[in-house]
């Protein structure tokens, strides 16, 4: 049976409104971090969720820190592993997309990725572990919103704070202190390359600390330290 014309464009304008609605919730959130800190992200939650079910009594570490609090090595180390143009590009960096896509067609899987640091807190701060069209269309929608309205440093902040370091890890702080038993602050260059190296898989990491390659993957951001450009 055929909906009448009149129903299907009542039921599209009140699903493009809905969609309108989402969009404005998720700038208000945006607009809003510029000042006040993230309590927590999708991301950490979601996390939380998985740990609990597990055991009930699970906690996340994480602490928030000011961006001054933050040893200058750990912010080279993850520009130098993560996004060496986020201080350029305007939150996405194309030749990165590019070679990531080459690498995965050569190998017939995804084994890289182009994401910039921008792009993985849109993912972190709001949307789901699940891998799908609209999630990928989201996150770019909410990467060009956080650009658009915080700095680089904003930016960069909010994510050294909650980006996941380990099972139950978050931020810089709760990292230093988990590896390292120091704060964030007094991370020296070789601790900071180690943690930059973690990023791609920090719960294998967190298990596996003397991984094969590990010493190789910090020897090589410890190289490109030096010319990362921080906020």
């Amino acid at each position: 049976m055929r909906l009448p014309r009149s129903l299907f464009l009542r039921s599209a304008m009140v699903l493009c409104a809905l969609l309108v609605l989402y969009q404005l919730w998720l700038f208000a959130h945006v607009c809003w971090w510029i000042k006040f800190n993230p309590a927590s992200s999708s991301f950490m939650e979601n996390r939380l969720q998985v740990m609990q079910d597990k055991n009930p009594n699970a906690e996340l570490k994480q602490k928030w820190v000011p961006y001054g609090n933050i040893s200058n090595h750990l912010k080279r180390a993850l520009i130098a592993a993560e996004d060496a143009k986020f201080v350029d590009h305007e939150g996405f960096d194309w030749e990165g997309i590019a070679r990531a896509y080459q690498k995965n067609l050569k190998k017939g899987r995804v084994v890289a990725g182009g994401s910039t640091i921008s792009q993985q807190l849109a993912k972190n701060l709001f949307l789901s572990t699940k891998r799908t069209p609209w999630r990928k269309a989201e996150e770019v929608i909410i990467t060009l919103m956080l650009e658009a309205v915080m700095d680089k440093r904003r930016i960069f902040e909010i994510y050294l704070n909650v980006i996941e370091w380990g099972n139950g890890v978050f931020g810089a702080e709760a990292a230093s202190r988990h590896y390292f038993g120091v704060r964030a602050s007094q991370l020296t260059a070789e601790q900071a390359a180690h943690l930059a190296a973690m990023v791609p898989n920090p719960r294998y990491y967190d298990r596996h600390r003397e991984a094969r390659g590990m010493l190789a993957k910090v020897q090589i951001i410890l190289e490109r330290m030096p010319d990362a450009e921080i906020p």
